[in-house]
């Protein structure tokens, strides 16, 4: 299997002002094509980090790469190939929304003719077209978070930072935007997102990092993370009420309060424990007529990390 080379790769970096310190040596390093979403309590340093890595500060220490160009010594260059999006739609309200993705050509320093395609082509795509000569003031929060990403996309990026694009969206919305990232990344761009909704993460990232007092504190896939918090446990609903107290000895389960067929074991949730269980079942000729899996959620695994609850006043970008 061949390793994709890395689109977005820090070192190390910590960034202090005076004697206050935000970060303390921040690793990370998100492979191309992939969804690498960062998560961590007011004031944690998310947003510090992403302004690190997008050009906007500079860091006290370390060093970062994108597309393996240095944030510091190649700013121009990482400048071109990322893309950028805040918790609220950065669009001109006075434009509509077809001058709006002109505009954004024109920084961009495309000619007149490929921004035309490239404004048509995302109208499109983003199905937009119908609101085009309307100015953002009279869409829904939906359609300006899709324009905002579309603007985004003007200048083609191999990157793109997404600081909570979902907030303020309704369910419907929020999975509007989640399609569109998916299929951006298809497309082999690389996503970073920072995000209040840890559903978000779950659903959407390959690799999460948690961000806890300027250092991070765990890393991995939603399933890791979640295997890190004690409280896993598989559910076994038996066919023979008279293997119950078998099951219960053999596995070190316990017998279901609701449900006298019942009983739980304790796992992790991995591949591994779940094996265990199965052949120990298959030996000694217990017969199971439904089997659950149930892990932490990320909310557990937040709130143990950090400390922190995952409401809006605890999550939100920092």
């Amino acid at each position: 299997m061949t390793t994709k080379p890395n689109a977005i790769e820090a070192r190390n970096l910590t960034k202090s002002y005076g004697e206050k310190s935000v970060l303390g040596g921040v690793d990370i390093s998100v492979p191309e094509g992939t969804i690498f979403s960062l998560l961590g309590p007011n004031g944690a340093g998310k947003t510090t980090t992403v302004n690190i890595l997008t050009t906007l500060i500079p860091a006290s220490g370390g060093e970062a790469f994108i597309n393996g160009n240095n944030v510091v010594g190649d700013a121009d260059a990482v400048r071109k190939s990322i893309g950028v999006t805040g918790q609220f739609a950065a669009v001109d309200g006075l434009l509509t929304g077809r001058e709006n993705l002109h505009l954004m050509g024109r920084l961009h320093h495309l000619g007149k003719a490929e921004t035309k395609r490239r404004t048509e082509d995302l109208l499109e795509r983003f199905d937009l077209l119908d609101a085009a000569k309307r100015a953002p003031a009279t869409y829904s929060g939906g359609m300006k978070r899709r324009l905002d990403i579309a603007m985004c996309l003007m200048g083609d990026p191999k990157v793109i930072f997404l600081d909570e694009p979902t907030t303020g969206l309704d369910p419907a919305g929020r999975r509007v935007v989640w399609s569109i990232i998916r299929e951006l990344v298809k497309g082999g761009t690389t996503i970073f997102l920072t995000t209040q909704y840890l559903e978000e993460a779950d659903e959407l990232a390959d690799k999460i990092a948690v961000l806890n007092g300027g250092k991070i504190v765990a890393e991995g896939t939603p399933e890791e993370l979640k295997r890190l918090v004690p409280g896993g446990h598989v559910k076994l609903r038996l066919h023979r009420a008279d293997q119950v107290q078998k099951a219960v000895q053999i596995l070190a389960a316990t017998v279901s309060d609701t449900d006298p067929l019942g009983v739980q074991v304790a796992a992790d949730g991995s591949v591994e424990s779940l094996r265990k269980i199965l052949d120990t079942i298959d030996r000694e000729g217990i017969e199971v007529d439904e089997l659950t899996v149930h892990t932490p959620d990320l909310d557990d695994v937040f709130l143990t990390l950090t400390g922190h609850t995952t409401n809006i006043e605890a999550a939100v970008s920092a």
